[in-house]
């Protein structure tokens, strides 16, 4: 697969066992400074777990975290597409998904992140009893609540019922 990929322009790819790790870390930021790399795609397993590691490695080597691409070829490929007379088929799919992430890493751009302060307040519009009763949590975990009813009472349908469920109190 790294000699297909490397035939594209622009693209020098590498393979290691476990990029995830120490030794895996050390490794990419020497391939970004051998090679100038400027963006990085990484066709490994779930970036849910290790999205953050690559973006360290990045911003170690002097890369916006944003330049990295992730591709998750283990779950999309290799996990689901385990069958022997499929497997030909799993890795063109894989391929394909790399060749995919290459074109989209080429757009990554560096966003910058602002961090602004924040008011802790929530809206609950509703005053029946999903809104009192995430108004009344709000409040418990120390957020200022704001209510919005439309009505010009409060509890919803429960002025409808004669009795509540499970200690039978009058609802009113």
């Amino acid at each position: 697969m790294v000699i297909e990929l490397n035939k594209l322009e622009g693209v020098k790819a590498f393979e290691y066992i476990s990029m995830c790790t120490e030794g895996g870390a050390t490794y990419i930021k020497e391939q970004i400074a051998e090679s100038k790399l400027e963006r990085i795609v990484v066709a490994a397993c779930t970036p849910r777990t290790h999205q953050p590691v690559f973006h360290a490695i990045l911003k170690e080597a002097g890369l916006p975290p944003r330049y990295l691409e992730f591709v998750n070829i283990r779950e999309h490929c290799s996990f689901v597409h385990q069958a022997l007379e499929i497997r030909e088929k799993a890795f063109n799919k894989a391929l394909e998904l790399i060749k995919a992430g290459i074109a989209r890493a080429r757009f990554l751009e560096d966003v910058p992140t602002k961090t602004v302060k924040v008011n802790q307040a929530a809206l609950v519009v509703g005053g029946g009893i999903a809104g009192l009763s995430a108004a009344i949590d709000l409040g418990d975990a120390g957020f200022k609540v704001y209510l919005v009813e439309k009505n010009t009472t409060i509890g919803g349908r429960m002025s409808q019922l004669d009795r509540t469920f499970p200690t039978d109190d009058c609802s009113i």
